[in-house]
């Protein structure tokens, strides 16, 4: 830690940030320089949890459903928006952390009234989002085909039993961690890999150029949704494009564990092998010299490849790639995937085609698929509440002695077995599309928040006036759907196609 010159106040109700030096990322690496090898094997990472998150129930279940019953004229335009409108305020989510290094759920404790309203209203909000749990229902599914070489039965429990096995496992990986980061970092080097380059050598194999052509038109072609489509699944597919709409903020704090920027400052969240680190409880911010806006413009521009250069294209081909089997999927089949058989429709089509072969193959990407962002979800929602708790109660630091993994791993056990119940309520794509629109919920609160404080970062570190802009329109598209999605819940939506 670098000794502390002065302090800053930000916004209310929390303390002033303290002021140190920016690190330099060679400082934070543990390298000389940062080149092209350097920059893969230790500044990107971030970005990889958030695709491992985002490749995944949007894109294998309601990308597939929604392409599967309407075709891409129409749906890939969605698609596209979403995933630009969500890089761009991931950019801007990761800008306050890097700059202070508090987590996102601690920032907007500092936003008038205070602590007392949005942080526990974060909490509540990424719980509820998430807590219905048809992202482990699904890869339960996935599991389930995978053992017994066919779809499960409508309503069959065992798929229930792996979804909380994989739970499960997710909690053995963070623990046997040092850094709980690192692990997801590695753990979605590996899956998202295999996954991206999976997909696309069964596309090559069994998509033909005319459907190549059909998809990337449908996701660059301006068009009306497609009639028939409720706006409730557009907005469903809208909000798990790319990541969560208006609640990405939820896994972005894993550039504060990564060192990046005054992230680097703060501390992080160790695994059970890891040891005790220092995990401050509030934020450290840098005094505005040229010295660190230069080192500012070097961590943004890393912040920029991380997200522009990882996250956006894996994005889109995480979309581009399962929909458009999907697609091919339907056209062989001459059915239509509905909601139950979602998660299960491309293998058992491809494989009535291609032998077992293929159909085990695409089951073994699709529970990586779904358990890549098992593995996320269900952490960030435990990485939230832990932060949250840390940060903002004396009370609680004293008890756990100022080390958080004594709140962090008990929690994922209780919040283990509030899913497993939870996740037996319904259907598992019933219940992503109830996440998805509640995630929109997110687009109407936090931009604006977001705007608050990052106005009143250090000058360097403050956006322009186009990225207030950008934020809006966040604000309005998922906002939208978000809006559609209660008036459709209590009695008829807004907008029908």
């Amino acid at each position: 830690m670098t000794e502390v010159s002065s302090t800053r106040p930000l916004g209310v109700s929390r303390p002033d940030l303290a002021v140190a030096d920016l690190p330099a990322p060679e400082e934070v690496f543990k390298v000389s320089r940062i080149g092209p090898k350097e920059l893969i094997k230790f500044a990107v990472g971030p970005s990889l949890i958030a695709l491992g998150i985002s490749i995944g129930s949007g894109e294998w279940l309601l990308g597939p459903q929604a392409v599967g019953q309407y075709g891409f004229i129409g749906v890939g335009w969605v698609i596209t928006i979403s995933a630009l409108l969500q890089t761009f305020y991931n950019v801007e989510i990761s800008r306050y952390i890097m700059a202070t290094g508090e987590a996102p759920v601690i920032g907007w404790g500092r936003v008038p009234p205070g602590f007392l309203l949005w942080v526990p209203l974060s909490v509540f909000v990424v719980i509820f989002a998430f807590i219905a749990g048809g992202w482990a229902a699904s890869a339960g599914q996935g599991v389930y085909a995978l053992v017994h070489g066919e779809v499960p039965p409508a309503g069959a429990e065992e798929p229930r039993l792996w979804a909380i096995a994989l739970l499960l496992l997710v909690f053995l990986i963070t623990a046997a961690a040092r850094r709980v980061s690192r692990a997801l970092e590695l753990a979605n080097w590996i899956m998202v890999g295999a996954i991206l380059l999976g997909l696309l050598v069964i596309d090559l194999f069994v998509v033909p150029f005319s459907q190549w052509w059909e998809a990337i038109r449908g996701f660059v072609t301006p068009s009306a949704p497609p009639a028939g489509i409720s706006a409730t699944q557009l907005g469903a597919l809208a909000g798990f494009t790319a990541l969560a709409s208006g609640l990405n903020w939820y896994v972005m704090g894993h550039y504060r564990d990564k060192g990046y920027g005054m992230g680097y400052r703060t501390g992080f969240i160790s695994g059970m092998r890891g040891g005790r680190t220092e995990l401050l409880s509030s934020g450290v911010t840098f005094p505005d010299d040229e010295k660190n806006q230069k080192l500012w413009k070097r961590w943004y521009r890393l912040l920029l490849t991380d997200m522009w250069g990882v996250f956006f294209v894996g994005a889109i081909l995480g979309m581009l790639l399962p929909t458009m089997l999907m697609a091919r999927a339907v056209e062989m089949s001459g059915d239509r995937p509905t909601t139950a058989n979602v998660p299960t429709f491309v293998a058992a089509a491809l494989g009535d085609e291609y032998g077992r072969g293929m159909f085990y193959l695409i089951l073994i990407l699709g529970v990586l698929i779904l358990f890549s962002t098992q593995l996320g979800i269900f952490e960030a929602m435990v990485r939230v509440t832990t932060d949250a708790a840390h940060g903002t109660s004396t009370r609680l630091r004293t008890l756990i002695e100022g080390d958080p993994r004594r709140f962090y791993y008990p929690f994922m056990l209780v919040l283990l077995v509030i899913i497993a119940v939870v996740l037996h309520l319904a259907l598992p794509v019933s219940l992503v599309q109830w996440s998805a629109n509640m995630s929109n919920l997110g687009a109407l609160i936090y931009p604006f928040l977001l705007m608050y404080l990052n106005s009143r970062l250090p000058k360097a570190a403050r956006p322009r006036w186009y990225h207030h802009l950008i934020l809006v329109l966040n604000f309005l598209f998922f906002g939208f759907f978000f809006v559609n999605f209660i008036a459709d819940f209590v009695g008829d939506p807004l907008v029908t196609f």
